[in-house]
């Protein structure tokens, strides 16, 4: 039975008045003021009750109370357990979900109920919903300006172990014995010996493999690769073997880290050296959909793009999170910026303005950007030598690109587009030889002129590199480096660093949700903030105008105690 409050229609009088003013002001700056009053009746429920039948069965439990809970527990980064006991006695909690009584009904949910909820709104993929809905209710009810925007990536841990190779492939033979040993004890008694138990079922197994000096490393690790071509050449012919995912581990772990040569009982295995293993290699049995970063490690990454403010304004408006896309650590960042366009340009949130890293300023991504209305404000990779002469100090038609003169006043004799769609400006041989700027210029001599060879990118990357070391650029692009105190809050204030869940789906679900709670915090603060300002501006306006007599000092001061109790209520 579907169990939904009816959260649209005002009460006759006001459940919460018994709390008292001081109290219920708190609540109403704090995040379960912002929770309540703009985000708690846009929850998508609808998407939940029909995992319910209407009108058979036992009540569900109240479907916004538990959408909501889900929302607050990563908002608070928070155990299940927590959540239990947040909801059962947890005044926020209850102003911020609308629970009117303390009764077990509607305070109460046990761990496991809270899982399979969970459970549902990962299947449902209403992760990504809850994000773009409530996020874009807030830059509603805020006026939040999102034309200007700065897009970067974080990096995240999973609840897995960082594995090396010697321990991956022990890792990933004991998980498939404990597997057919459970559920096909028919061919594990069949085709293995009880070696393969004592090496890799023992009680001290995992701590012998774990203890491998590292001369003995590379006797180690070929001893374990030949155990783990025995098993996937061993159990090849069990189809309901081949069928399990972690037989499919271990070919996965063979095909990515060894070199097979022969078939059958030729077969002879050959580790990869390190170099040679993809980036996008298993880390980990227990999590496989995480991916490798050279700098940064085994796990996900997320790429998020969020507002800034360039003018200092009267009524602060908060920086909030427009877009989140969560991704294993192997992928390169220039993927992400044209999706992260495409996502706000939906929603109507897309920037005019996209600070970036180098990583994402390629030309293809600026040009694409340029023709959906966006400027990318991104540094060019590599440094321009000194003294040198580049592309961008030739003068040229900005229509057809074709070279007008030199930096020194000299114009070409020809300008002609190659076939490959490049461009060769020929020039004097006898007055490129005469120029002291010679040996700087890109023009290089030939036998019986000198010419110039560019193409259109090479002649943009050019002008973006002129530009950087422009004021204007540098007053544009110091606002971006405001995004890495955004990553660092998302970590320490809502627990992104390192999360309780792993797998592609939990992970993405537990990301997008707490970057929603940080957006919610960011709105909370911005309440308190407008508020002070109000009062600052009133006491600059009405208390510091003129100076008051020492007889009056003490009047003023309690009419301005007076006057913050008013502009609060």
């Amino acid at each position: 039975m579907i169990n939904v409050k009816d959260h649209f229609t005002g009460y006759l009088f006001d459940i919460w008045d018994h709390i008292g003013p001081k109290r219920r002001k708190l609540l109403d700056k704090s995040w379960a003021g912002v929770f309540r009053t703009f985000l708690l009746e846009k929850l998508p429920v609808s998407k939940i009750a029909r995992h319910f039948t209407d009108g058979m069965g036992r009540p569900s439990k109240e479907l916004y109370t538990m959408t909501g809970a889900v929302i607050l527990q990563q908002l608070h980064d928070l155990s299940d357990a927590e959540v239990t006991r947040a909801l059962a006695f947890n005044i926020d909690w209850h102003y911020a979900l609308d629970i009117t009584d303390d009764s077990d009904a509607s305070t109460y949910v046990s761990e496991r109920s809270l899982r399979n909820y969970r459970r549902i709104l990962i299947d449902e993929g209403l992760d990504r919903v809850l994000f773009e809905m409530l996020t874009d209710t807030l830059i509603a009810v805020f006026g939040v300006d999102t034309s200007k925007q700065r897009l970067d990536s974080t990096h995240i841990l999973s609840n897995m172990r960082t594995l090396g190779r010697i321990r991956l492939f022990t890792v990933t033979i004991r998980k498939f014995l404990k597997k057919i040993a459970r559920t096909h004890a028919d061919a594990y008694s069949a085709c293995l010996g009880p070696e393969f138990a004592e090496r890799y079922l023992a009680k001290d197994s995992e701590a012998c493999f774990s203890r491998v000096k590292p001369s003995e490393a590379p006797k180690t690790l070929k001893r374990v690769s030949e155990d783990l071509l025995y098993l996937v050449e061993r159990f090849r012919a069990y189809e309901s073997v081949c069928s399990l995912s972690e037989y499919k581990l271990l070919e996965r772990v063979l095909r990515e880290q060894c070199i097979v040569t022969g078939s059958g009982v030729d077969a002879r295995v050959t580790v990869k050296p390190p170099k040679e293993v993809s980036s996008d290699s298993l880390q980990n049995p227990s999590d496989p959909d995480a991916g490798y970063d050279a700098y940064k490690g085994p796990g996900y990454q997320a790429q998020l793009m969020e507002t800034y403010q360039a003018e200092q304004q009267d009524s602060p408006k908060p920086n909030l999170i427009t877009h989140v896309e969560v991704e294993p650590a192997n992928v390169h960042d220039s993927h992400a910026l044209q999706p992260a366009i495409d996502d706000t340009t939906n929603r109507d949130c897309c920037p005019a303005e996209l600070l970036c890293d180098t990583l994402y300023g390629s030309d293809d991504n600026v040009q694409e950007a340029a023709e959906k209305g966006v400027a990318v404000i991104a540094p060019m990779q590599g440094n321009t030598p000194e003294d040198s002469i580049s592309l961008a100090d030739f003068a040229c038609d900005p229509s057809t690109h074709t070279v007008i003169h030199c930096p020194e006043g000299h114009s070409p004799d020809t300008v002609v587009r190659t076939r490959k769609n490049r461009l060769r400006a020929t020039f004097n041989r006898e007055t490129c030889l005469a120029c002291p700027r010679q040996s700087a210029c890109p023009v290089r001599l030939g036998k019986k002129a000198s010419s110039l060879y560019y193409n259109d990118a090479m002649l943009r990357r050019a002008h973006r590199r002129s530009w950087e070391q422009t004021p204007e650029f540098k007053s544009k692009y110091r606002w971006r480096a405001g995004i890495e105190g955004s990553m660092s809050h998302l970590k320490s204030d809502v627990g992104t660093a390192r999360l309780r869940v792993r797998g592609m789906a939990a992970v993405r679900f537990t990301v997008t949700l707490k970057a929603l709670g940080l957006n919610i915090l960011r709105c909370a603060k911005a309440l308190t903030a407008n508020f002070l300002v109000r009062i600052t501006r009133f006491w600059h306006q009405n208390m510091l105008r003129k100076p008051a007599p020492s007889r009056f000092v003490t009047f003023q001061v309690f009419s301005f105690r007076k006057t913050i109790l008013c502009l609060a209520s």
